[in-house]
């Protein structure tokens, strides 16, 4: 099993060495009928209840707002964002995180979001057989408002499949293919 890429440097060094990969672009957090999977299941805002250490969280939002809240000590915040359901105020909640230092959110974002979708993707056999149906896809957070977690633009922009042009850092993307990569361990380990 090939180790996941994890960033946007690794994913242009292995195509300047001659890799040709294939990309998933996501981005809407909305469900289809009837609640099926389909690969809106990667954006943070699918509403998805799943439980992590011993929490319940709605969406991968309220994991991800309500971990910036408990990092910096803000447990109020943390309490609003546990209790809601609406992705959308989860993250306005996120904004308003007091003592918020920037560099540090930096430091364990990304470890943040990897362990709330691991626990989300394991809440669900549905879930899980979707992840691990990807393959070697790279996941790509299409979202043309957001360089941090998305690439700046949109599925449908002609440099969205070329990394090389990308506007942002694709984080979540990237965090998924450590959670595809965890469960690939696992799978392989079970058999």
């Amino acid at each position: 099993m090939q180790p996941p890429i994890l960033d946007w440097d690794s994913l242009k060094q292995q195509i300047q060495q001659g890799a040709s990969p294939r990309y998933l672009f996501f981005w809407s957090g909305s469900k289809g009928k009837k609640g099926t999977v389909s690969k809106n299941c990667f954006s943070q805002w699918w509403r998805e209840p799943f439980e992590a250490e011993g929490v319940t969280y709605a969406s991968a939002e309220h994991f991800m707002m309500a971990e910036k809240a408990r990092l910096f000590g803000d447990s109020d915040i943390q309490a609003q964002v546990i209790e809601g359901s609406d992705p959308r105020k989860a993250k306005a909640l996120g904004r308003k995180v007091k003592n918020f230092d920037p560099a540090i959110w930096e430091k364990h974002r990304f470890d943040i979001v990897v362990r709330g979708n691991l626990a989300k993707f394991r809440a669900r056999p549905e879930l899980t057989d979707f992840i691990l149906g990807t393959g070697d896809q790279i996941l790509v957070e299409a979202s043309p408002q957001d360089r941090i977690w998305g690439i700046g633009l949109a599925e449908d922009h002609p440099a969205a499949a070329d990394p090389f042009q990308w506007q942002g850092l694709n984080l979540l993307g990237f965090a998924l293919h450590a959670v595809r990569h965890q469960l690939q361990s696992q799978a392989s380990q079970s058999r």
